[in-house]
């Protein structure tokens, strides 16, 4: 099956399960307004593009790559990232919804995540260093044998991160989300 190579294409108001989406190469492409919802993604190349309030609910990212690619104000429901490529993987994203998303595993330094809703979100043995949870919801993630050395807290909330099975180090957190640190000891901290 041939292979696409598409460059400086702006995709606006797409839907992707109505019309087929290519496989290829997307390098330096914007996707505006698009729906790609339950679209198999599998083995696409996506370098340097900018998905600005899509739809990418339930894709399929089997050996997906995303090379410095930007979401904003994009709705990304239960995505498994860690099936993606892991070849210079690098993401960020902003004002998304990235409930029940999977990064299980994924070695995803310095990623940032603003304005960010992660209800749910799996980044069990998730290499964070560095990473920016800047103003995010993180009800129910699940941090476990995760390294967030030197990633920063310090905005986010409703985490719960036991700091005896996570590598914590030189992390940033603030009052009062710190106090969910303590959760697992179901203690009553009080004002």
């Amino acid at each position: 099956m041939k292979q696409t190579y598409t460059e400086d294409k702006t995709f606006k108001d797409s839907n992707f399960q109505k019309t087929l989406f290519e496989k290829g190469e997307y390098e330096n492409c914007s996707f505006a307004n698009c729906n790609f919802s339950d679209t198999d993604l599998s083995e696409v190349i996506f370098s340097e593009c900018n998905f600005n309030s899509c739809n990418l609910s339930l894709v399929k990212l089997s050996k997906t790559a995303f090379r410095d690619c930007k979401f904003k104000e994009c709705k990304m429901l239960g995505l498994h990232f860690e099936e993606c490529n892991p070849f210079g993987i690098a993401f960020s994203f902003e004002n998304c919804n990235l409930n029940h998303a999977s990064f299980y595993q994924m070695k995803i330094k310095n990623t940032i995540f603003k304005i960010t809703q992660l209800h749910e979100t799996d980044f069990t043995g998730c290499d964070l260093t560095g990473s920016i949870f800047d103003n995010c919801d993180l009800a129910g993630a699940t941090f476990d044998n995760s390294n967030l050395e030197k990633a920063d807290f310090t905005t986010a909330s409703n985490y719960s991160i036991d700091p005896e099975i996570n590598r914590i180090k030189k992390a940033k957190f603030a009052l009062p989300g710190v106090l969910g640190l303590l959760n697992k000891y179901n203690i009553v901290i009080e004002n």
